[in-house]
């Protein structure tokens, strides 16, 4: 069986251009076990929002793309949706996108004493996002981010 992590990639490298195809953006891809069954969850967006004819069309698309390359060699259950109001942030232009909005960032290893950061991107360069947190700018650069999402206020 492939592992986990080049399973991710294959299935990533092969999804985002049939979205783009579709006027989509493909935003991640994850793929676990829960309940001893396989699940291959695509996450989409586009300005707009996407709705379910679009992930009915690209689900139908991407199925048949999967079963052709037999990238995942057991059953699994592949399910595309929206990334939902606080949807990851993966790459500098996911940042530079949604600058303005409030995300939550933790980092891999403490960075001035702390992990876990939430702030109003001011800024998004080539190598950092910059944050305003409790006043305060900091710069958090992209390598050292091991999870971001956007912050959803009621």
């Amino acid at each position: 069986m492939p592992a986990k992590g080049r399973v991710v990639d294959a299935v990533a490298a092969v999804t985002a251009p049939l979205a783009e195809s579709l006027g989509l953006e493909f935003v991640d891809v994850e793929y676990r076990k829960e309940g001893g069954r396989w699940f291959l969850r695509v996450f989409i967006d586009k300005p707009e929002g996407v709705g379910l004819e679009d992930c009915e069309a690209l689900s139908e698309l991407l199925g048949r793309v999967l079963d052709e390359k037999d990238l995942i060699p057991h059953a699994y259950t592949l399910e595309v949706s929206s990334p939902g109001v606080e949807r990851p942030l993966k790459k500098p232009a996911d940042f530079k996108r949604f600058a303005g909005r409030e995300v939550r960032i933790v980092t891999a290893a403490p960075l001035n004493g702390r992990r876990k950061f939430t702030g109003s991107i001011t800024g998004a360069g080539e190598d950092a996002v910059f944050l305003l947190v409790d006043g305060v700018e900091v710069s958090i650069p992209y390598a050292a981010i091991s999870r971001a999402n956007l912050v959803f206020n009621w």
